[in-house]
């Protein structure tokens, strides 16, 4: 949880400032290269970021010597920035939420598990509550579960809102056994 909160904040405050200079979707499609090029491509450079035994200096001039060709000045800086925070560690966690929250930009995909076919019209009606809810536009995915009894459960990345008939009987079920008699 720690990590994710971190993860959040630290994401959220580049993209933020990167808005104005190189825009939020610029940032975004960076920060999703850049997992490849560090994590996945060459993970050497992602244990000499992270590593206690080289200087700031270096680690700075690693980062520009390798990064600058493919990669912006806020970029960079915002490696310098974990590098400097002893976060750099933190930077697999900072680009899952990147791929999670805003690899489709402003649009997050959502889940909705049913036990039975919804009207247009209820779809439209939970798209409009959550749009306003979460400030994002949605796009879902629907998929029939029996095991649910009745209701629906909806999934947005590692949120879930669960208003299945099979839930509310496990919480009436746990409310009535921690009752004495």
């Amino acid at each position: 949880m720690f990590n994710k909160l971190i993860a959040q904040r630290y994401t959220d405050a580049y993209l933020h400032a990167s808005q104005k200079t190189i825009g939020l979707n610029n940032a975004v499609e960076e920060l999703m290269q850049l997992k490849e090029a560090i994590i996945r491509d060459n993970p050497q450079l992602m244990e000499m970021l992270s590593s206690m035994e080289i200087t700031y200096s270096e680690k700075y001039d690693l980062i520009e010597k390798v990064l600058s060709a493919d990669f912006s000045t806020d970029l960079r800086n915002f490696l310098k920035l974990l590098v400097q925070k002893n976060r750099v560690t933190k930077l697999p966690d900072i680009l899952d939420f990147v791929r999670t929250n805003y690899s489709h930009g402003n649009e997050a995909e959502a889940l909705i598990k049913t036990s039975f076919l919804l009207e247009t019209e209820t779809i439209k009606a939970i798209q409009q509550k959550l749009e306003k809810k979460y400030q994002k536009k949605f796009k879902f995915y629907i998929e029939l579960d029996g095991n649910l009894l009745g209701g629906i459960k909806i999934i947005i990345g590692n949120t879930v809102i669960d208003g299945s008939v099979r839930r509310r009987l496990a919480d009436l079920k746990q409310q009535l056994t921690a009752v004495r008699i």
